[in-house]
Parts: structure tokens; C-alpha cells; sequence
């Protein structure tokens, strides 16, 4: 299975929010409880700065997951801090995408003047921590019962780490 990354187009927009979509009922990766739209996402889109990017991964032309860079907090002393967040279509779950996109970006990283990476994992998301933890992110932070989903409150945990300069 051939792997091609490459940073989003506008018109890839359909099958990013399709992707993303087919994550909510599951309640494991995103604290959105409805189905997005893509005009809900175009200035996401439009306004990203060029170190913070969104790739996709296409599989024999067809998108099977992506990755988007986002910044921390929104202040200037936060500008080589960014999110990470992963998403993979479910007919393409384990075939080794997200460690594919992880790679990817924590050796980008001092490309893009990023110094550490984030990554805002629920608890119960034990494959995505077990995924980051796979490549060196640690727990800097746990938020208890800070989401509630169909009833349940949520932990969150704050994974994190620095990239070497090296």
C-alpha cells in the first residue's frame, strides 16, 4: 500500500470534513457531537499560515486521512507550540496513517520554527495515546471530566513534546 502525503487543497475539503465526520458518533476523537459542514470549515481552510499546515494522505487516489498543524493559544510567546490532530478514514484504520502523518510532522517541525508539539487526546482514546506515545509525546497535563458525551464526562489529557534542534 503506497502512502502519498501532501498538503490539502481547498478542494479536498469534502473528503477532510467526510473524514472527520465519520469520527463523531464514535466519541473518542473530537468533542464535536453533530456533523461539521464544509462551508463550516473553508475559513479554517483559508486562514491557515503557511508553518502551520494540513496535509492529506491519499491512498490510490482516494484521501484516507489527514493531519492539521494548529497553533497554541493564539498569543506571540506560543508561536513555536502546535496542536496536532489526526484523523484517519475508517476503512483505512490500522494500516499504519497515523504514524505515518506523526512522523511526518515531528521531523517537519523545525522546518515549520516548531519547537514542541501538542496533542489533546480523551482518555478512553487509548489507540491515539498509545499512537503518540509510540513516538516520545508524554503527558504534561489531565483535565478530569472536562467534555460530557451522551452523559458522560470526559477526561482529556495533554500530551506533549519537544522537538530536538538537531
Amino acid at each position: 500500500m503506497a502512502m502519498y502525503i501532501r498538503d490539502a487543497v481547498e478542494a479536498d475539503l469534502k473528503a477532510i470534513v467526510e473524514i472527520y465526520n465519520q469520527s463523531i458518533p464514535y466519541r473518542l476523537a473530537t468533542a464535536d457531537t453533530e456533523p461539521i459542514s464544509v462551508a463550516s470549515r473553508l475559513k479554517w481552510y483559508r486562514d491557515r499560515p503557511n508553518n502551520r499546515p494540513l496535509w492529506v494522505v491519499e491512498i490510490e487516489a482516494t484521501i484516507a486521512g489527514w493531519l492539521s498543524f494548529q497553533s497554541f493559544y493564539g498569543r506571540p510567546a506560543y508561536c513555536h507550540t502546535a496542536e496536532l490532530s489526526i484523523y484517519v478514514a475508517d476503512k483505512f484504520q490500522r494500516r499504519g496513517i497515523g504514524s505515518g502523518l506523526l512522523e511526518r510532522a515531528i521531523v517537519s517541525s523545525p522546518q515549520l520554527e516548531i519547537k514542541t508539539l501538542l496533542g489533546f487526546i480523551f482518555a478512553h482514546n487509548h489507540a491515539s495515546l498509545k499512537l503518540f506515545a509510540n513516538y516520545g509525546f508524554i503527558t504534561w497535563g489531565h483535565l478530569p471530566q472536562v467534555a460530557e458525551l451522551d452523559g458522560i464526562e470526559r477526561d482529556l489529557i495533554i500530551l506533549g513534546r519537544q522537538i530536538s534542534k538537531n
